[in-house]
């Protein structure tokens, strides 16, 4: 089965699938979701205005189809807002509930902080996680944000493992993994080799699950 980069209008799409190309995972960019229906593995990407893309989101129709298949157990990669639409809301759209998935809100870095963030930050890694694997502690990647999903890892959320960054004097998550479930804040496919390395982890991990006859 081919995994999916969801295509709903609100992504950096073509830089992302052929980021994920070159990693090594067959991919295929759709927006109709039932052509993403039995997908190996779903890859999220979002970027701007944390209400304008949960709706694009919800109108594209792919909503139940994402949570069924984060249900399922199958993989899943969400990138830069796609992490943050995991959450139960933001800062950003007070009145646009987040999917909830994950518990938390999105929160605007502090006053007198320049946003948004752009440029290169480290990751200091906690816990095992399988999309970090051979990532070197401190890896410098990209990011483009305003605002961070705000949760701790063996806080809020068990069995979580990841990576920590800071800026404008917070420490966030940059990277976080829940069993198959995987995300970053920052944007693995504007990384460099880093952001290759994650993605070709990431591709592994869908091979690994991957049905013998697929």
């Amino acid at each position: 089965m081919k995994s999916v980069l969801v295509d709903y209008g609100a992504g950096n799409i073509h830089s992302v699938h052929k980021a994920l190309l070159r990693s090594g995972l067959d991919v295929t960019v759709s927006h109709d979701p039932a052509q993403a229906e039995e997908a190996a593995a779903l890859i999220l990407p979002g970027q701007g205005h944390f209400g304008q893309v949960m709706r694009s989101f919800r109108d594209s129709g792919f909503e139940p189809l994402v949570r069924r298949h984060i249900e399922s157990g199958r993989p899943f990669l969400g990138i830069c807002v796609g992490l943050q639409l995991l959450l139960e809301g933001s800062e950003e759209a007070p009145r646009v509930a987040g999917l909830g998935i994950l518990p938390g809100t999105v929160k605007r870095f502090p006053a007198g902080s320049t946003v948004p963030q752009m440029g290169w930050n480290s990751l200091h890694k906690h816990g095992d996680s399988p999309l970090l694997e051979g990532v070197e502690d401190g890896s410098y990647v990209y990011y483009a944000n305003s605002y961070y999903a705000d949760l701790e890892i063996d806080g809020s959320v068990p069995a979580m493992s990841g990576a920590y960054t800071t800026y404008g004097g917070v420490r966030f998550l940059g990277a976080l993994s829940r069993g198959t479930l995987h995300a970053t804040q920052f944007h693995p496919e504007k990384s460099q080799r880093v952001g290759l390395a994650i993605l070709a982890n990431f591709s592994r991990l869908v091979r690994a699950g991957a049905p013998e006859a697929a």
